[in-house]
């Protein structure tokens, strides 16, 4: 569903660290530009790469480009160790759309009169957007194309798995607080528990009997890659985090499962500050060494 463009880059310093920002713009499967930041070591490669995001799909690059600077000590630690990062972005999600579309492809309009428009068969999900991301990484020659890993934050942790359940190839998955309801087809309606309107689903039976786990295990039966799924203790979704795991260990995927107690949601991101150093609390040293360490085991680093 790819068009035949290249990517676009605009390469640009950040402040107190050696690695560049690279400003790219990523053909999409609908044909737009997808919105991302990479960032790698020195010289030719290939390394393994890695892809972080949350839920995020608003204000472009100027988004991303805020983002990176937040994580550029988490970032830099993550280069040194021999990585590439890629920081994503995506079209704002359309509600409740996933699970209801057909097919996306793009489509020849044969009314057109000699102007050779192209139709869309679908609307395009952010999902989408995050796997043609994964498909031109796997083609440059700077990336190791079989070692590609990703983290996603909430939202981001659940396009993660909404992706690799179309098929898209990945060598391992981090899910930190994966707020996977719609993957799940978790009840979110007007009858699901909820708290002065936030949803209450902490409980992994009561997450379990307001699931469609039929169409959540067919989709997982099309996912290969391991994963580590990291829950937050206390949160509210805490029981669909679980979910995720205990229904992908059950499919027979090679799957672990690791709580921590933190009061930010999304602490697996380790924001800095002026200083441009790495400073994580001793939860979010332990978390992100749990994460690098299940990407050396799976991106081969040696």
């Amino acid at each position: 569903m790819s068009f035949d463009s290249p990517a676009y880059t605009i390469t640009t310093p950040i402040e107190g660290s050696p690695y560049p920002a690279h400003l790219t713009f990523i053909p999409s499967l609908d044909e737009l530009y997808v919105p991302v930041i990479l960032r790698k070591p020195d010289g030719p490669g290939p390394f393994p790469l890695i892809t972080m995001g949350r839920g995020d799909g608003r204000e472009g690059m100027p988004h991303v480009l805020a983002q990176v600077e937040r994580l550029v000590p988490m970032q830099d630690e993550m280069i040194r160790r021999g990585y590439a990062v890629v920081y994503v972005n995506y079209r704002n999600e359309i509600p409740h759309f996933y699970g209801k579309r057909g097919p996306l492809r793009n489509l020849e309009d044969d009314m057109s009169g000699g102007e050779n428009r192209t139709l869309k068969s679908n609307a395009s999900l952010d999902s989408d957007d995050l796997i043609a991301i994964w498909q031109y990484f796997r083609t440059q020659p700077f990336v190791q194309g079989d070692a590609m890993g990703a983290i996603g934050i909430s939202h981001g942790g659940e396009m993660i798995l909404k992706a690799l359940a179309e098929g898209a190839p990945l060598a391992a998955a981090v899910i930190a607080e994966g707020a996977s309801h719609e993957f799940l087809s978790v009840d979110t309606g007007p009858k699901a528990p909820r708290i002065n309107g936030e949803l209450q689903y902490q409980d992994l039976d009561v997450v379990k009997a307001n699931a469609d786990k039929p169409a959540a295990m067919n989709r997982i039966s099309n996912i290969s890659a391991p994963a580590l799924h990291i829950g937050r203790e206390g949160d509210h979704l805490q029981g669909i985090f679980r979910l995720a795991h205990e229904w992908m260990l059950e499919a027979g995927l090679a799957v672990e499962w690791k709580s921590f107690t933190h009061p930010d949601h999304g602490f697996c991101l380790i924001y800095g500050d002026q200083s441009r150093e790495f400073l994580p609390d001793p939860v979010q040293r332990e978390a992100f060494e749990t994460c690098m360490s299940h990407f050396d085991r799976f991106l081969k680093i040696v």
